[in-house]
Formats: C-alpha cells, structure tokens, sequence
C-alpha cells in the first residue's frame, strides 16, 4: 500500500468542522466542570457534615466509572424515563461532570495550601469569612490550580472521542466517516494521531504559559 495523505485533501474541511466541534464540546465543559469542581472543593473543605459527605460520594462516584458508561447513561438511559437530551448537550454534561470530579481535587488542594497568614490577616483586617473565602482564598486557589486543572482539560480533550459512539461527530466521529468513504484508514487515523498530539502539546505550553503569568509574583519571590 502507498502512503498518500492527498486522498484526505477534499475531506479536510469536513474533518476541520469536526474539530471545531470537539473545540466547542471541550471548552463548555471546561467551564462546567471549573464551576462544578469549585463548589465540590467548597463542599470537601466546608465544615458541613452532610455535604462534606456529599461531596466525596460525587467525586468517588464520577472517578471509579468508566466515561463510557456514564456517557451511555445519560444519552441511552435517562430516554427511559422521559428524559431527552441531544447529543451535543449530553457530552457536554458528561465531561462537565465527570472533569467536575478531577477538577475538585485541583481546587481542593489549592485551596489547602494556602498560606494561614494569610487568612490571619485577613480576619486581623475585620473580612468575614464569607468575602475572606470568596476574595482571596478562591482566587489564589483558582491561580495556584491551573497546571492541574490544564490537566483536566487536556484529559477531557481525550476523553471526547469517545463522543462518536452516541452519533456526535466531533474529530473523531468525522474522521471515522472520512475512513469509511476513501477507504484509507491508515492515512485518516495517522492524521487523527498528530492532530491530537499535536492539540494536546499546544494546550499544555498554553497552560505553562499561563500558570507562569499569574504566579510570576510567586515565582519572583521563590527565586
């Protein structure tokens, strides 16, 4: 057989809108499992009982199933009890609640490792607890998360071509029909390979960048 990745010319727009897709499934559920994992961390290190308990159930729940299971759930499941949901809002949900999980663990810590001096002085300055958690300790949580929660998004990247199975064709679900209709599978599934490759690189020297930029005061004073 003859390598020839020309075969995919015609077809390159149409795996393009395929990876416009997963870029708009990945950023919403980005944003959704920030939010989420922000008040799953909120709940974990609250002094609540019932939804510290909550909290951890939500988080044992969502990391110890497969995505694919819980994708299934959602789109093939909830039907069967009058719940319709389309196929892009289901993957949407999906990855919002299953990066919800990992990305409370990022918060979580962050939040931890803050400084008790710095909530000393802030109760020294007269804040209550409520502006002192919702003007200081989450911003630096949020700031000091954002490796891990690069993490999340680059995992969730991965995780959404599994979205092909419930007829969402994003990257992977294009390129599977590219396959079938030139017959060249090898070509198709290489660019495949290197496309997310390379995505995932670009992503995480984007995060690099930006932790570096919001901790450079931090960094300046390590140094």
């Amino acid at each position: 057989m003859r390598f020839d990745l020309s075969v995919l010319v015609p077809h390159l727009g149409f795996l393009a809108s395929g990876a416009m897709l997963t870029a708009a499934v990945c950023g919403l559920a980005l944003v959704g499992s920030v939010v989420l994992g922000m008040a799953v961390a909120i709940a974990r290190t609250s002094s609540g009982g019932w939804a510290r308990r909550a909290a951890y159930a939500y988080v044992d729940l969502f990391r110890n199933v497969p995505f694919i299971v819980q994708l299934f759930f959602f789109y093939y499941g909830l039907p069967e009890i009058g719940i319709y949901i389309d196929a892009f809002t289901t993957g949407v949900i999906a990855l919002s609640i299953a990066g919800g999980a990992y990305a409370s663990d990022a918060i979580r810590a962050g939040i931890l490792a803050i400084d008790n001096g710095i909530l000393e002085a802030a109760e020294v300055s007269g804040l209550s607890k409520r502006v002192t958690f919702t003007r200081i300790v989450l911003p630096i949580a949020l700031r000091t998360s954002v490796r891990p929660l690069g993490s999340v998004l680059i995992n969730m990247i991965l995780t959404s071509s599994i979205l092909s199975t419930i007829t969402l064709n994003e990257l992977t679900g294009q390129a599977k029909i590219v396959a079938s209709d030139t017959f060249r599978p090898f070509e198709v599934y290489f660019v495949l390979l290197v496309v997310y490759a390379a995505l995932t690189y670009l992503v995480s020297i984007g995060i690099a960048l930006l932790h570096r930029r919001l901790n450079r005061d931090l960094m300046g004073q390590v140094s």
